[in-house]
């Protein structure tokens, strides 16, 4: 990125970030946030201090992106249980994690409203219902986080279920006969930019509603089809392209009515709708009399912003019961209720009592924290000691993935390593029982992989994105989004895999079951035991996580057997081997939505307690997000202001530097794009340095100092310290 705006001096672009800045503060002011206006010499005098000629990139952003700068909504304030969670969890793990999971009582609380007033929820499963009945397909379609929620719908809970009742001779007849022999191919779930997005996110694609329309006509969906179109804060605009470009197609029929499209479109978000309006292509939709909107909104995430949290999780569970209570009312047109019961159900599936089963799920990991918070404490261990992880699932695969290659925009780590990378560079790999590469991509989806066609995609790109930058990067994300992208990956637990990425002395290994998984752990013959047995033979520690339906009695003898088996007495004291053993039933979830939800929580929760207790969380901030769409470059400024305007106003610092006005959006966004443009082409050196870190200790020491110091300057601080302890010692 270019630090110099052609044909500009530096006064001008000054004049252009106040005049911008101005206008933001306006809006900041509005969500509750105290500023103040910041003269022209005083922005000048940051920038100036720091060297910074605002670039281009920066310019454009403020002042033609404001419809992407999203601090005011509810999803990114921070929640108030976790203010303090990275200080917490330095001394008490346990109390770290218990803060996580108290704020997953809101969900909790939304869903007993929800199961007070469930009829959107039943007629989405009506709807599912129809048509499936009439022909049609079903839809669902998201976006980084809710992308992967569209695949675990598929991949997860659709497509297994309907296969596992193919192995039973007398029932699959049957449903054949009802529901056709193409059952598990009928839904869909898509994410934007197809199968490789699962991996990590392809920049500017998220920021296009038109990749939503192409990828919803290159799936062949047509009206008629049902479509569920979900996004975490209710602004993402690949999602609204899908749903809006869905609407389109009825509005072309002449007698369309709203009446007719909405039994078929839904848009399911997370955010307070008058928190939404002012942002327009949110408007478009939320107004919209032909599109069922599943409001959700539960509060402030746990960690501010991290949707794949709190949002994620109500939007999965609540789908899920819609889509398995539809499952079930098909079923129970033509089967009677003992084939009912071989199918899973053994009693009828009632929306309102499944929404209501969720608390019980958090009460039992609630009650697990106190083995779940070695296993976060040794894994931290693992990666401050420049060793890597290893999990292994097989039913589980998907949900322990998803967490996996989340954690790299959340807390700017490197993406899961490419097969030609000659070492491990990323923190954790996952692994399943598949002989290679492709195999394990088709046990994962249970289906071929997809990637996008460029010659369907790049003709429209280069015709209909005006804008250069997003145009610029949605191109370079073409070229990585292809049907070759399933080749450079490989999850297997082969041989290949064994000989270049296996476990060393230091290294952590974690096995993931879901019932009946847990007994494979005693079969010599069964891949989780070898996958076991292969760690604590190359002096690596051994994590075992289990979601059992088994009662409590029996899990204190099944842990006790895996010990024996595992001679945990007999490994030295660097080694451990630990269990965490989780208790939900299956009862009447053919799904497995219930032991799902579970395991995502936990991991969820894990993963983000690993990073506080490695000093990339502070507060409840994820000061080590990676801005790599205009969402999170708004987020990312946000936090570099909020941070840096935190200190300015500390007493402390005021008597030993002087007080000062609070840096401005503007200040902070021009500060952001020169650290991106800084740490673009430095990887080798800077490794998994964030951008926000460096801009917020670029600024503070620029200001104590009273000079600008460099960027190089500012980065051997972070590497050196890291922001936690840099501004601890300030503070």
């Amino acid at each position: 990125m270019s630090k110099k705006s052609p044909g500009r001096k530096m006064s001008e672009k000054v004049a252009w970030v106040t005049l911008i800045t101005i206008i933001l503060l306006g809006v900041t002011a509005a969500a509750g946030s105290r500023q103040q206006e910041t003269t022209s010499n005083q922005t000048g005098s940051l920038l100036e201090l720091l060297g910074i000629e605002v670039s281009p990139e920066s310019l454009d952003y403020l002042q033609n992106k404001t419809q992407f700068q999203l601090h005011t909504l509810l999803t990114e304030q921070r929640h108030p249980k976790t203010w303090n969670l990275s200080e917490k969890i330095k001394t008490d793990t346990a109390a770290g994690l218990h803060l996580l999971f108290s704020v997953d009582e809101d969900i909790v609380a939304k869903l007993d409203q929800l199961a007070a007033s469930p009829t959107l929820i039943e007629q989405l499963a009506t709807e599912i219902k129809k048509t499936i009945l009439s022909g049609h397909k079903i839809y669902v379609y998201g976006c980084g986080a809710t992308g992967r929620l569209a695949k675990q719908m598929e991949s997860t809970f659709w497509r297994p279920f309907w296969s596992s009742l193919k192995t039973d001779k007398d029932l699959w007849p049957k449903i054949e006969k009802n529901l056709g022999p193409g059952i598990s191919d009928k839904l869909i779930g898509e994410m934007t930019g197809g199968d490789r997005a699962l991996i990590s996110s392809l920049e500017g694609f998220e920021d296009l509603q038109l990749i939503g329309r192409l990828q919803l006509k290159d799936r062949g969906i047509e009206k008629g089809d049902l479509v569920i179109a979900v996004t975490e804060g209710g602004e993402t605009s690949s999602v609204i392209g899908t749903i809006l470009a869905a609407l389109d197609d009825w509005r072309q029929t002449p007698s369309y009515s709203p009446t007719e499209s909405r039994k078929k479109l839904y848009f399911v978000y997370n955010n307070p709708d008058d928190k939404l309006r002012p942002f327009e292509r949110s408007r478009a939709v939320i107004d919209e009399p032909g599109i069922t909107k599943i409001n959700l909104t539960t509060g402030p995430m746990a960690i501010t912003g991290s949707t794949r949290m709190q949002a994620t999780t109500i939007e999965t569970y609540a789908l899920g019961v819609a889509l398995q209570a539809a499952a079930y009312d098909l079923l129970r047109d033509f089967l009677s209720p003992k084939e009912l019961q071989r199918a899973g159900f053994g009693q009828p599936y009632l929306i309102a009592d499944n929404l209501k089963a969720f608390a019980p799920i958090l009460n039992r990991i609630k009650r697990a924290v106190p083995a779940i918070a070695p296993w976060t404490e040794l894994e931290a261990r693992t990666y401050a000691g420049g060793h890597f992880s290893t999990y292994f699932a097989q039913k589980a695969l998907i949900t322990v993935f998803i967490d996996s290659t989340e954690r790299s925009p959340t807390f700017r780590l490197y993406p899961l390593d490419t097969v030609d990378l000659p070492e491990r560079r990323c923190w954790i790999q996952v692994w399943t029982p598949a002989g290679s590469g492709r195999e394990a991509w088709l046990s994962f989806l249970g289906r071929p992989f997809r990637g996008l066609n460029e010659e369907f995609y790049r003709p429209a790109f280069e015709k209909e994105i005006d804008d250069p930058y997003l145009k610029k990067a949605a191109l370079d994300s073409l070229k990585k989004a292809g049907q070759a992208q399933q080749d450079l990956y490989d999850f297997s637990f082969s041989e290949f895999n064994i000989k270049k990425r296996g476990p060393k002395s230091g290294d952590l290994g974690v096995t993931v079951g879901l019932t009946p998984e847990e007994n494979y752990l005693l079969d010599s013959n069964s891949p989780f035991s070898r996958f076991g047995r292969l760690f604590l033979e190359n002096k690596a520690s051994l994590v075992m996580v289990n979601v059992t339906d088994l009662e409590e009695k029996k899990i204190a003898r099944a842990q006790k057997n895996i010990e024996n088996f595992y001679n945990l007495k007999a490994l030295p004291p660097e080694q451990k081997l630990h269990q965490v053993w989780l208790s939900v039933d299956m009862a009447n979830d053919p799904f497995e939505l219930r032991q799902n939800m579970a395991l995502k929580m936990v991991l969820n929760a894990h993963s983000t307690a690993v990073m506080a207790k490695l000093g990339r969380v502070i507060g409840n901030t994820m000061t080590n997000v990676s801005p790599s769409n205009l969402k999170l470059i708004g987020r990312a400024t946000y936090l570099i202001q909020s941070h840096v305007n935190d200190c300015l106003k500390r007493p402390g610092w005021i008597k030993k530097y002087g007080r000062r006005e609070p840096i401005s959006y503007g200040e902070a966004n021009a500060v952001l794009f020169d650290s991106i443009a800084y740490l673009k082409d430095k990887e080798d050196v800077a490794g998994q340095t964030a951008e926000v870190a460096l801009s917020i200790i670029r600024i503070l020491e620029s200001l104590r100092q009273k000079r600008g110091i460099t960027n190089d300057e500012a980065l051997a601080i972070v590497q050196q310290q890291g922001l936690a302890n840099y501004l601890a010692g300030i503070n």
